[in-house]
């Protein structure tokens, strides 16, 4: 620790304030051997004394990144401590963490279902949960050795620490690459601090090798001291291994008076760091030499099973020469047990420099088959590490395919730039070997990698891969399958017509005799990209395709595809006819139960789900279903249905609880970047807006909407006729309202929609009723539809029926009609208020139902809600049907809720409460400053609205009123 107070103490005021919750990443920066490893150890150190959880890992230093290696290296360390995982806020992110330790994420979906972001969400709630009581500590060392995905997890850990029970302590060479400018971009952006370790003075470095020699500065001799600074430049590792050399040499000897200085080295011995590490080798025998070699192959860290299988040396020989190499500090005892490292990663790149070619080769082979023994199936980072050790033998085809195989691995696991790395290393090696089959393994696991990174240019592409000569060469049906993949990347893309064409091409491949098999998932992805494509007729070509596929997968066995298929035909047949779209589902949900298909089941239960509410109005099936997405860990789905619920709370008129959801689902889309969770989320906030007749809030909405590409989207008809119609009407501008409905009915006409809350089957047909222009006919076209008779429609449409009935002087079935609205509205607060304002009109003119009624209470609900336009067309109304009407002025809420109902005014209400006292009308007048004619007429109005027959009357009726509103106030 020479030299690093000022460093130490900075950490350790970052380390103080975990507990807090003041979470904060901290970044140490050097070059090799200045002190990075010791800083970050005394850390480990304070923090472990401090009672803080340590989750601790690095880079690899040997071959391509191991994605991941990092991260699962350090939660594994905190397991090995007994620390139990089983906290409820983690149950979500389980299947996501399986990534790094495969036995959390068996009951959950598949791994590589999860994006790189959700698993740094589930790193960050898991260092945000083991720290809670006592903060925990998060190292990663040797960042620039980390693969493309760690770094992607560190950046996100950095900029999301903040009110976190977490610290993030990084440590990185400074060396131009990846990591080096993911650590300035973070510091950019204040999420973390900078700490760059600079080399020692000569006091420093006198200071150092005092304490290596257990003496104080002074007992050092100067001349050791002077060549000490000037080999080392002040680099601290290199000063300890100069050190080591001048004692190995005898040129620095202790004697009766101290330390003895001999003379600078000399020419033959030891004057460099590589031949330090080398000559401390060399004490340790042939047999040592040659363990230390093997391992050196290996890696920064190695097993001593490996190297036991590739010297043939015995336990007791083998430790026995591991414990030598450590004795002279040049390896040391690491986790896992029976595993070890150089204490330093340029111990291990000096000893591999001494190697011979031959030599290097001869041993690298021994390596590999060492492995394959001891590890058959070559799991886990073995894979590549088997790969990089046979391409070092000079066996190319085996390094190639080991390398595709890693690189499948890695895209599985949900780590696709370090699969992107190593795809492309194996197409590399893949050239001059005539596999045409590995080959199209290759380009279809590299097309998937770059799409899940993000490079859909470059997927894209590719294209021009799928048709040259070697490939070429395959079968149809895997040529056909590579068009496929194309598709789905490109659709991902949003980049629709080159789907088609895709589609397209793999149909012309398979020609029109293709087995099922292949026929099938063509006929899949090309049915839902139809209904992702707005456009005349798409609906029922979709349709037709997915009848194809759902055939054809029967036929061949193919579940996951015949799930795909029924559940494209639920949705369509979601708004023709109830039954069939359930049977669909159901039928989804059986066969992904039955071949336990967990991704596939979630989507079909999430359509049931759907099915309840929209029918029936009833939201307990979803939010069961988003219980039970994040049980299995299922991050997207339940992030959509987030969203759905919060829409859900705005039409039950809960506006609080929709925007808490809003507000937390938008947050989640966007650091998951789920691009289309966030356009619909924008979308309910412009309803949300809009039912609150937020007018300036709803454009501002609406903006961010059209930004998110929402023109052309499917939403866009819920913006119009959902929001943009249903604000006109809290405005009181019915005619805008209606051009609003129409307009979403052309859309609708010219991009059809899966969404079909837009009121262009239920709203629209009552204000078309309203405004002349539909009639018996129009409503019969809608009213039993499986549209018309979804509830949210359906109360709109049970009013345009009450309408039609008035208007033939049929008052009894008009109120029938208008009763059976208002039961289908029970769960819609504002809408069941919204709709006999709209019809109350009618209701008055042609003399059914009770209108006066109606209109009170919603005149009583768009008041609280401050809905002004709706309130005071209501008492509009109510003027216009000769009832009394409540006056709005400032002391209202004082009067009671039954005196309100009949008319009573503030100002009634106060002579009301005077006459309690038994006060004269002059009495009356001079208290509220007004005439005593006033006073008379108010007791009149008073008497009249209260049904009392005198003035006595009326005062003992508001002294009950008075003693039992005391009654109902709680005592101090």
């Amino acid at each position: 620790m020479v030299g690093r107070d000022t460093e130490l103490k900075e950490l350790d005021c970052a380390l103080s304030q975990v507990r807090s919750r003041a979470g904060r990443a901290a970044f140490v920066v050097g070059e090799a051997g200045i002190g990075k490893s010791r800083l970050t150890n005394e850390l480990i150190c304070q923090a472990t004394a401090m009672g803080m959880k340590v989750l601790r890992g690095r880079g690899s230093t040997i071959g391509p990144m191991v994605p991941f290696r990092p991260l699962a290296e350090g939660l594994m360390s905190l397991l090995r401590t007994g620390e139990s995982l089983d906290h409820a806020e983690l149950a979500p992110y389980s299947s996501a963490l399986g990534r790094l330790v495969p036995e959390w994420g068996r009951d959950g979906p598949h791994p590589g279902d999860l994006s790189l972001v959700v698993l740094a969400e589930s790193v960050l709630r898991l260092v945000s949960a083991v720290g809670r009581e006592t903060g925990c500590l998060m190292v990663v060392e040797d960042l620039q050795e980390c693969d493309a995905e760690t770094l992607a997890v560190v950046e996100y850990l950095a900029d999301n620490l903040a009110g976190q029970p977490a610290m993030l302590l990084a440590t990185v060479r400074t060396e131009p690459g990846k990591a080096l400018d993911l650590v300035r971009a973070a510091i950019q952006r204040d999420a973390g601090t900078y700490l760059e370790l600079g080399r020692l003075d000569k006091a420093e470095v006198a200071q150092l090798a005092a304490l290596c020699l257990e003496v104080e500065p002074e007992g050092v001799p100067g001349p050791a001291i002077a060549e000490l600074w000037q080999r080392s430049a002040g680099v601290p590792f290199v000063v300890e291994e100069l050190l080591h050399g001048m004692l190995a040499a005898g040129v620095l000897t202790r004697q009766a008076g101290g330390w003895h200085f001999a003379g600078h080295l000399r020419a033959e011995l030891p004057s460099s760091l590589a031949r330090s590490v080398v000559t401390r080798a060399d004490r340790l025998g042939p047999d040592g030499r040659a363990v230390l070699a093997v391992a050196a192959t290996l890696g920064h860290r190695f097993p001593v099973a490996v190297v036991q299988e590739v010297t043939g040396l015995d336990d007791g020989t083998l430790l026995g020469h591991l414990q030598a190499a450590v004795t002279v500090q040049l390896i040391t005892v690491d986790t896992p047990p029976d595993w070890y490292s150089f204490q330093h990663p340029l111990t291990a790149e000096a000893l591999r420099a001494q190697l011979a070619r031959a030599e290097r080769s001869e041993l690298s082979r021994r390596a590999a088959d060492a492995i394959r023994a001891l590890h058959p199936g070559l799991p886990g980072e073995w894979c590549q590490q088997v790969a990089v050790l046979l391409l070092d033998a000079g066996d190319t085809a085996g390094a190639a395919k080991l390398f595709a195989e890693a690189g499948r691995r890695a895209l599985a696991d949900g780590a696709p730039s370090s699969a992107i790395t190593l795809l492309e290393r194996a197409e590399q090696l893949l050239t001059g070997i005539d596999d045409s089959g590995l080959h199209a393994d290759v380009l279809e696991s590299l097309l998937l990698a770059l799409a899940e990174a993000g490079q859909l240019d470059r997927a894209l592409q590719l294209i021009d891969n799928v048709d040259t000569p070697r490939l070429a060469r395959l079968d149809a049906g895997r040529r056909a399958a590579l068009h496929i993949r194309f598709a789905w990347v490109a659709t991902a893309g949003g980049r629709m017509s080159e789907a088609e064409a895709q589609v397209v091409a793999a149909r012309t491949v398979l020609g029109p005799d293709a087995p099922a098999e292949h026929t099938a998932p063509v006929d899949a992805v090309a049915a839902e990209l139809l209904l992702d494509i707005p456009g005349k007729g798409r609906v029922r070509d979709a349709e037709l395709a997915a009848e194809r596929a759902l055939v054809a997968a029967r036929r061949a066995g193919l579940a996951a595809i015949e799930c795909q298929a029924l559940q494209t035909l639920g949705m369509i047949a979601r708004g023709r006819d109830r039954d069939d779209a359930m049977a669909c589902f159901e039928r989804a949900r059986s066969i992904a139960d039955e071949h336990g298909l967990s991704i596939p089941r979630v989507h079909a239960v999430t359509q049931l789900a759907a099915m309840d509410w929209l029918f029936d109005g009833i939201p307990t099936s979803t939010r069961l279903v988003h219980h039970e997405a994040l049980r299995i860990g299922a991050i997207r789905n339940a992030c959509n249905l987030e969203a759905v619920l919060a829409l859900y709370e705005v039409l039950y008129g809960n506006f609080e609880e929709a925007a808490a959801r809003m507000e937390k689902c938008l947050a989640d889309a966007t650091r998951l970047r789920l691009a289309y969770i966030v356009r619909y989320v924008l979308m309910c906030k412009a309803v949300l807006a809009a039912h609150q007749a937020h007018r300036k809030e709803l454009e501002a909405a609406y903006a961010e909407f059209h930004r998110m590409g929402g023109p052309g989207s499917l939403e866009m008809p819920l913006v119009l006729g959902l929001a943009r119609a249903f604000c006109a009407l809290l405005e009181e501008d019915h005619e805008l309202a209606y051009q609003e409905l129409r307009r979403t009915h052309r859309y609708e006409s010219e991009y059809p929609s899966t969404f079909h809350l837009t009121g262009s089957h239920g709203l629209r047909l009552l204000l078309g009723v309203l405004a002349g222009d539909a009639g018996r006919e129009d409503y019969e076209a809608v009213a039993h539809t499986a549209r018309g008779q979804m509830r949210w429609n359906r109360q709109f449409v049970l009013l345009a029926n009450a309408v039609l009935l008035g208007g033939a002087d049929r008052p009894d079935d008009a109120a029938a009609a208008f009763e059976e609205a208002q039961r289908a509205a029970e769960p819609y607060a504002m809408a069941r208020r919204l709709g006999p304002r709209l019809v109350a009109p009618f209701a008055i003119a042609d003399g059914w139902g009770d209108p006066v009624t109606w209109l009170r209470d919603s005149e009583e609900y768009f008041h609280r809600a401050a809905v002004h336009a709706v309130a005071a067309g209501c008492r509009t109304l109510l003027r216009r049907a000769g009832a009394s009407v409540l006056q709005r002025r400032p002391g209202v809420e004082r009067v009671p809720g039954m005196l309100r109902a009949v008319g009573v005014t503030v100002r009634e209400y106060e002579v009301l409460e005077l006459l309690t006292e038994r006060l004269s009308n002059k009495a009356i007048a001079e208290r509220l400053h007004i005439s005593v004619r006033t006073v008379e007429k108010h007791v009149a109005k008073l008497m009249s609205k209260t049904e009392r027959p005198d003035r006595d009357a009326v005062a003992r009726h508001a002294a009950q009123l008075r003693q039992d509103r005391d009654a109902a106030i709680p005592p101090c």
